[in-house]
């Protein structure tokens, strides 16, 4: 899939479910429930056991439809790992530019971690698509509004505290798409194989979205 595909499909609606398990064996059917629930970009991250296992079978499960990822990469060989099994796009909790020169030769979008305005620009400057401002429970709406008023050219993804309820102030502050992880995918629906919850859960984050 080409670049600008991808970084469309991240858009729209606008929530990547961030997966992040102790087991891999039940993640083919969240990643379904998350499909049904509207929600059609989901990062699976490397402290997941078997992550590229997992991306492989999910891509090849769902194909087209399912825009699945990788989180929680730190060095360029996980990068290139994950993309050859099938990852269409990349997450750093941190700004790491080796990662970022990776996913950039290899035509994937990569978000990458960071918090300060330094750390932001430094990400971008390196070639960073998206800035995944982490954790955002910390900052706010607020604050992206105000990074973002010196600095307009950043695509700010919030990651972290960001629920169905405060979903629509973050974007109306300025971020281009939101990062959910345990307020979308928690523990405890994953351990009971809740998949009408995770469903539900995905349909409350996607509705936030909807102006």
């Amino acid at each position: 899939m080409q670049k600008n595909a991808i970084i469309r499909r991240l858009l729209d609606p606008g929530v990547i479910a961030i997966i992040r398990a102790d087991s891999s064996d039940q993640l083919i059917e969240c990643a379904e429930a998350l499909y049904a629930g509207g929600v059609t970009a989901m990062e699976v991250t490397m402290t997941t056991p078997n992550a590229l296992q997992v991306i492989t079978d999910v891509s090849g499960r769902f194909g087209g439809k399912v825009l699945m990822g990788v989180g929680s990469v730190l060095d360029p060989e996980t990068c290139r790992a994950a993309i050859l099994a099938g990852a269409e796009f990349v997450v750093t909790p941190v700004t790491k530019p080796d990662v970022i020169r990776l996913a950039n030769r290899y035509g994937k979008p990569i978000a990458a971690g960071a918090f300060t305005p330094t750390e932001m620009l430094t990400a971008h400057e390196s070639g960073a698509d998206f800035i995944k401002l982490f954790p955002a429970d910390y900052a706010g709406p607020a604050y992206v509004k105000t990074v973002l008023a010196p600095l307009p050219m950043l695509q700010i993804i919030p990651t972290g505290g960001v629920t169905p309820e405060n979903a629509r102030e973050f974007l109306d502050a300025g971020s281009v798409a939101l990062g959910a992880g345990s307020s979308l995918v928690s523990k405890d629906i994953l351990k009971k194989r809740d998949w009408p919850a995770l469903r539900a859960r995905a349909e409350a984050f996607v509705r936030a979205t909807k102006r």
